[in-house]
Order: structure tokens, then sequence, then C-alpha cells
């Protein structure tokens, strides 16, 4: 039940939650003008402040030291795509700080050290046009096919710049295609023809800032003569109108529009030659591919899509392209796979007749293959992976019957499969070489008890030897939303900079998450979003029940809606902590929709527009709820000046109001590098660095 205020005043929960400030009563309003002479004089005294702590210490150099020799290392595994009968890499070192995309053959790939061919180098095409580009992929018009898009950054924001390019004469194409810097999307019709989502007239965005008009670019012309061919509503929600196109190994071409109304729903077109045709799918649904001609939907929510076929929640389904091209209202979907009670959909990757499909069991990696066979039914069986890890998909061959999967744990470093999708046969390609001694440690996983009795998982690295005396200096991170799971995963910084030095590392697998499917997500929607809270916060206290740390010893991280995560966490239990990593974080969450792209999260997170939403937010968001004369532990905050998705307001106004209330704090904003932590691999070691030396000062003697 809420209590409603007069629009005078502000609402708050009735369990005694004080009411947030207005909005309009904002005293750092000014630090949201991102470039303003005085929002960055700001910026870089806090810089400095915070360097001088952090930099000072005689840690933080041999940290650094460790964390860009991992990231500038050439024995990585470099993440394999395929295309055009070869396999193409994106690869940063010393050498590449911006990066080197390149190719080589699918034999030679397999090669210790592959002969491989530049195709574009960033690091030179900076600094011939005096340009701080960060390569944001490559558009191809088909995958046997040399003509691509590249999408370049300036500094790494989400906006781009797209301009052809001609894979065979590694060379921008003179005369091609150029979309200049705008947030948009873009599709291949055929060689000539492409379709562009942009800012077409200044102005003409969502209240997300994103693109909701498509129209026909052909080769030549200039974007003025472009031909609207799709509209959609200054009121859209998500990430804008997207046109996507989908081949399979058959030769069929899907041409598609996809229209995000809200964070999770979006309307489904198909682009014919006769019009723009509407799918009569639900609205919770996704596009996951195209194969031997038949289009897979991934179903967030269930759907009787005819009085004998229900569709539940979390499973994917097959449509066939021909009949919903003559038959876009009454869909006739066939069932490929349904999740069990602790099972979750994850990705799927289709080659020339099969589709592959990762899965999450009880938050351990599986993979599994599926063919179209007699009578319109999908055959499956399992890849015989690893237990107990991660298993992704790198890429797979459209043409072919090949796939690249991905295996890693906590201790296991990353190990990349070629897959014979015919035969299931499996191959070790590459193994990322031991990058700490994993030796003395171990993973465990166990679950705590939230607020109203449902177990969350979390899995726990430690030493064997762990002495369950309170005393261990423990990292604890969680995400939390938009249906993303956490998985186990190998990190070279945190086995180097944190496991060997003594610390341990938590990873909770909270609601919001995509971990047990769609339920596991919606459990935390909008006004019931404490319960996400509530469960990180129990994790904690289990690992205190168990003694395997302390509130002294222990620090939580988290970065984007992590760091909304971290910002509610370190106001409502300040207790249970001695430090938090806020890293380019959501904070303001009465300002959110009006900052960067915050409103296309509305569907995730509530509007400040309906009352019963603005009360929930008014009380869990972290810029409204600091309170004087509460004791906090010392926070590190950082984000990105370059951050156009969530923007770096949040986290100067949060600092701002520590200030204010005289309450300690650490701020650190990197002037580049969009929505991470820095546009190049020195940028990106040097934050980690300042991080972990946070969490070494806070946590160990």
């Amino acid at each position: 039940m809420f209590i409603r205020a007069t629009i005078f005043g502000c609402m708050a929960l009735i369990a005694g939650v004080a009411c947030a400030a207005p909005m309009e009563n904002d005293p750092y309003l000014w630090l949201e003008a991102v470039n303003s002479p005085q929002a960055k004089a700001w910026v870089k005294a806090e810089n400095g402040k915070t360097l001088s702590v952090l930099e000072n210490d005689p840690r933080y150099e041999e940290l650094y030291d460790d964390a860009l020799e991992i990231g500038e290392a050439r024995d990585r595994i470099p993440t394999p795509s395929f295309g055009n009968g070869g396999i193409f890499n994106f690869w940063q070192d010393a050498d590449h700080v911006r990066g080197l995309w390149r190719r080589t053959t699918a034999s030679e790939y397999q090669n210790t050290s592959p002969a491989w061919r530049s195709v574009i180098d960033l690091d030179a095409l900076a600094v011939q046009e005096k340009a701080n580009w960060v390569f944001k992929g490559a558009d191809c018009l088909e995958p046997r096919e040399e003509r691509c898009l590249l999408s370049l950054s300036d500094g790494g924001e989400d906006a781009v710049t797209a301009r052809e390019f001609d894979l065979a004469k590694a060379k921008f194409v003179k005369g091609g295609f150029m979309l200049p810097h705008s947030k948009q999307r873009l599709a291949w019709v055929d060689a000539h023809t492409l379709l562009v989502a942009r800012e077409w007239v200044p102005g003409e965005l969502t209240a997300s800032g994103y693109p909701f008009v498509v129209k026909r670019v052909r080769r030549g012309q200039p974007l003025s003569a472009a031909v609207e061919i799709f509209r959609g509503t200054a009121q859209d929600g998500g990430y804008g109108v997207t046109p996507t196109s989908l081949y399979d190994g058959k030769g069929n071409h899907a041409l598609l529009i996809l229209r995000p109304l809200s964070t999770f729903e979006e309307e489904t077109y198909l682009v014919t030659p006769k019009g723009v045709l509407k799918l009569a799918l639900p609205l919770k649904t996704e596009i996951a591919g195209l194969v031997a001609g038949k289009l897979i939907v991934h179903f967030n929510q269930d759907w009787d899509a005819t009085p004998r076929t229900h569709i539940g929640q979390g499973a994917l389904a097959a449509l066939d392209l021909k009949q919903v091209t003559v038959d876009s209202r009454h869909l006739h979907p066939v069932i490929i796979y349904a999740p069990g009670p602790r099972e979750a959909y994850e990705s799927a990757a289709t080659t020339r007749d099969r589709l592959i499909v990762t899965t999450l069991e009880n938050v351990r990696g599986r993979a599994f293959l599926f063919r179209l066979g007699t009578r319109g039914r999908w055959i499956r069986s399992q890849l015989a992976l690893p237990d107990n890890a991660a298993v992704g998909i790198a890429d797979a061959d459209l043409h072919g019957d090949r796939a690249f999967l991905s295996v890693s744990g906590f201790l296991q470093p990353s190990t990349l499969y070629l897959a014979n999708v015919k035969t299931g046969k499996l191959s070790v390609v590459k193994t990322l070489p031991h990058k700490f001694d994993a030796s003395r440690e171990m993973v465990e996983q166990f679950e705590a008890i939230s607020s109203d009795g449902t177990k969350v998982p979390y899995f726990v690295v430690h030493p064997l030897e762990m002495k369950l005396d309170g005393s261990n200096p423990t990292i604890m991170t969680a995400y939390g939303g938009f249906q993303i799971s956490e998985t186990p995963y190998y990190s070279a910084n945190i086995g180097k900079l944190w496991l060997e030095k003594g610390g341990i590392y938590v990873l909770a697998n909270i609601r919001g998450g995509g971990e047990f499917g769609p339920a596991w997500h919606d459990a935390g929607l909008k006004t019931k979003r404490q319960i996400i809270y509530d469960d990180f916060a129990s994790v904690a206290q289990d690992l205190m029940a168990r003694k395997i740390t302390s509130a002294r010893r222990l620090g939580i991280e988290g970065g984007s809606n992590g760091g909304l995560l971290m910002g509610v966490e370190f106001t409502q239990h300040p207790e249970l902590w001695n430090a938090v990593d806020i890293q380019v974080p959501l904070l303001d969450m009465l300002r959110f929709e009006k900052i960067a792209a915050g409103a296309s999260w509305v569907g995730e997170y509530g509007s400040v527009s309906v009352p019963e939403e603005r009360a929930f937010l008014a009380s869990i968001s972290p810029y409204n709820n600091i309170h004087k004369g509460t004791t906090y532990p010392e926070p590190l905050i950082w984000t990105t000046t370059k951050d156009d998705r969530v923007g770096p307001q949040h986290a100067r106004k949060f600092a701002a109001r520590l200030g204010e209330y005289g309450i300690p704090y650490l701020f650190y904003e990197v002037t580049e590098g969009g929505h991470g932590s820095g546009a190049n691999l020195k940028e990106k070691a040097h934050t980690t660095a300042l991080e972990m030396t946070y969490f070494a000062q806070k946590l160990m003697n």
C-alpha cells in the first residue's frame, strides 16, 4: 500500500521511508551539463583528489602493471567470427591499443600462431584522420560478401559514424555508403540498398534519444533522397526502431523491423516487396535467428498461439518464413525447446541447417543442437562439454557445419572448441594459458534464503584452506536486472590482482537476472524491485553466518544497473560492507528518465509519471536517500564522460551530495570510453588498478 502526498510534497512508502527531495529542488543539476566548463572543473578537482589517494598507494603500481600486462597479452584467445570462407578477429595489444581488425583462413586459425592479414588498423586510422576512433563492429552484406559497413565511435560513445568498407581491398569504398555521426541502426537489403534508422530530422528521436523512423537508402543518392518505409513514434521505448537482415544457409532472407514499445516489449515487422507486414506475435518475444527457412523466436511470455498450441514462457519456437510472408496474422509456431523448472534459455546461433542453443541448468552451462526432422519436428542432441562452467557461442558458420563454442569457469581458463554440428564431434582449438595460480583455490555453490523465503544461489571462489573465522577479504558482485544471467567466468584480473593475494570472490545470482528464465527476472520488475536488493543483502548475511567473511572484510562491486544495486545497498545496508565500488551507475532514480538513454528503461524500473512507481523509486533512489548523520563506508564512485547510455550525471551528483553532507567518498571520471572503463587498454588497466587498490586499502591490512 502507498500513501500519496500533495503535489507540493512527495510520496513515500507506508513503511516509514523518508521522502526524497523533489526533483525541482535539486542543487546539483549543473553537473548534468556534461561538458560545461563548471562541471569539467569539478571533475578535474575530484579526479585529482582521488588519484592522490589511490595512485600514491604502494600497491597501485604493481596492480597497474599486472592489469596492463593481462590486457596487452598476446597469448589471449583471438575471438573468431566466420566470414567469406575465413576467420575474422578484432585484436588489441600493446602495439594496437585501439585495435586491429584482421583475418586469416579457417585452417590457419587453428595453428598456435596464425598468420593474420590486417583488414583495418584503428590506431593508424585515428592518427591519419586525427580522430579518437573506437571500433563498434561491422555489418556485412552477407557472410560470403566482401562489403561491410564499419561503425566507428568518437571516444566510445554509442553514437557512431558508419562507412562502407571493402574487405578484399582492405580500404574504405570511395564514394560508398557513409552515414554521419548518430545513434543509428542499419541493415543491408541488397548490394546497393540499405535500411537505416537514424535522426533524419533534428530532434526526431524518442524520449531516450533513439531513432524511430526507417528509410530506404540507395547507393549514390544523398541521405536527403532516402524514402521512408516505417515510422514508430517519439513515445516508443527501448533502444529505438531497428531494421535487421537475417540469412540462412539455404539462401532464405528475412528483412525485419523491430519496434520496441517499452524496455521488454516490441513489435516485429517483415519487410516484403508488397510492404511492411506486422507479425501477430506477443510483445515479449525476440527473433533469435533463421535456419532452414524457419524464423526462430524466443518467448518471454506464455502464448496460446492456436487452440491446440501453447507456448510457455522461456521457450523457443519456429515459424515458417514462407507461411508468414503469405499470412502474417495467423501464425503456426512449432515448439523447439521448452525449459524445465531450473533451466533457462541463454543464446542461439545457426549453421547451414542446424540450430545451436545454449542454456543454463542451475546456473551451469549446457549446449544443444537442433535439426528439423520429418513432419516438421525438431530433433535435439546435447554437446558433451565440461560441466560446472559457462558455455557460450563464439560464432557459427552460416554456410557450413562448424561452430566455435567457449567454455570457462572461475578457475578454468577459457577453452575454445570447434564443433562439427552434423556429427556432434568436439575438438579443442585453443586454450587460454593460466593467468594466475588456481592450484590453491576452489569453487563452491551455496544458497541464501531471501526475505520472502526464496533460495538464492551464489558462487564462492576461495582458498582450499579457507578459515571460517570471518576474517577473509571478500569482493561480492551481482547485476540483478534486464534478464541478464551472471555465470561463472575466468577473469585474469580477479585471479591475479585479488585471489592470488588472499582474497575471496563471490558471484550472487539474485533475481532480476535470467538465471532461471523470465520469471526470475519478472519477480523484480518495477515496484517489486526491492526483492532484488533483499536477495543481495541475504547473500551477504549468509556469507557472514557461514563465517566466510564479516562486514569489516566485505566489499561489493557492480556496474550500470549493477551500479544502481551498489548504490541501493550503500544506502539501505551501510552496516554490511566496508567497501562499495559503484561503476558507471544509475543513482538518481527520480531523474533517470531525463538523463542519457534513461527513458528506454521504464519497463525495468517504472516511471515517475506513475504515482505508485514514483513512490517506489523515491524509496530506493540512492541519490535521494543519503542521510546526514548516518555512518557509511567510503565508496569509490567512477564513471566516464563519454557515457551516452547511462551518463556520468548520476555518479557526479551522488558524489556531490555525499560531499555536501560531509560523508567521505572517492570519485573518478574517465574522460573517454563510453559505457565502460576506458577507450583503450591503458585506460582500462588504469581503472582496474584504481579499483583493486581501493579494495586492498579497505579490506586487506
